[in-house]
């Protein structure tokens, strides 16, 4: 703890700019402390409010609009990569997915203030190809309402926060065996979930791009069913011929009785580790439904060379 405030007071708005930066690019190391002792070090100088403000902003932005123009250029290939890299990887691009169908670009806004959001949302909304000045602005927004949250934060609590760092510092390597201990439990936790996750889905069946066109060709009664979710117009461009599109949180209310009794049920999405389909079908045998899943989504089935219809909607 000695260490973070004594680097904070030597180089405290480069300290925050490197904080705030590495923070958003993805490293697991929180900004708040940062932007809490900022808030501290305002008590007493009130300009240093606004440069503390400007520098964590600057330093937001510029990570947020590389991942932004990476999720533009590359597309979901970046959010897989960063699906990798998550504790909870079947579930981060679905649940930010779902936050831009449920609150659109005002998701930009809050994505800061919710873990697994905030790195995921710039390359998501470039990704959907979201306009830069409509990224830029909410962007903004967001990210002034997080820093100036946290810098509010240390100016409001000043006094306790200087006294909880030096009840630190007096712990020693205490207070950090403390902090670790913490960390290790939080991952242990989300590491446990996601094996559990994996674990109710794994018996589910596979089918790869080519049984379902065999399946296809042969006049073999199907549902198919399109988990993706409509982000916005021309988001679903496509879709396998015959698909029915039903957004996975609609999975548990939609009407079975309309569908084939004997049909086949295949689930597909275009996200990594063909998350929402799994999930969709999981979905469907606790209704007493037993559904495949189309291994790699529509993103395999293009990729194969299969045909896709237009949607009517676009």
């Amino acid at each position: 703890m000695e260490n973070i405030t004594a680097l904070f007071s030597q180089h405290g708005l480069l300290a925050l700019f490197a904080g705030v930066f590495i923070e958003q690019l993805g490293a697991p190391v929180p900004a708040l402390p940062f932007l809490l002792l900022a808030g501290v070090a305002a008590a007493d100088n009130g300009v240093f409010v606004v440069q503390a403000l400007a520098v964590a902003t600057l330093a937001s932005l510029i990570a947020d609009s590389l991942w932004f123009y990476a999720g533009r250029r590359f597309g979901h290939r970046v959010l897989a990569l960063l699906c990798r890299i998550s504790i909870s990887p079947d579930t981060c691009v679905r649940q930010s997915e779902l936050s831009f169908a449920r609150r659109g670009i005002a998701t930009l806004v809050i994505a800061k203030f919710v873990p697994g959001l905030s790195i995921l949302t710039p390359p998501l909304a470039g990704a959907m190809g979201m306009r830069v000045s409509s990224f830029l602005i909410f962007n903004l927004a967001g990210t002034l309402l997080w820093a100036g949250s946290g810098i509010a934060g240390g100016l409001l609590f000043h006094n306790q926060v200087g006294q909880l760092l030096a009840y630190l510092s007096q712990l020693g390597d205490t207070a950090m065996l403390i902090v670790i201990c913490a960390v290790a439990l939080y991952v242990a936790i989300r590491v446990w979930r996601r094996w559990r996750v994996k674990r109710s889905v794994a018996s589910l069946p596979r089918v790869a791009p080519a049984q379902l066109a065999d399946l296809l060709e042969r006049g073999e009664e199907l549902v198919l069913v399109d988990v993706r979710v409509s982000l916005a117009p021309g988001a679903l461009e496509n879709h396998i011929q015959g698909a029915r599109h039903i957004e996975l949180n609609n999975i548990q209310t939609a009407p079975l009785d309309t569908w084939p009794t004997n049909a086949k049920i295949v689930t597909y999405c275009s996200c990594p580790n063909d998350a929402s389909a799994l999930k969709a079908a999981y979905l469907l045998s606790q209704r007493g439904v037993s559904a495949s899943v189309l291994h790699g989504g529509i993103d395999a089935w293009i990729d194969a060379g299969y045909p896709v219809e237009a949607n009517s909607h676009v």
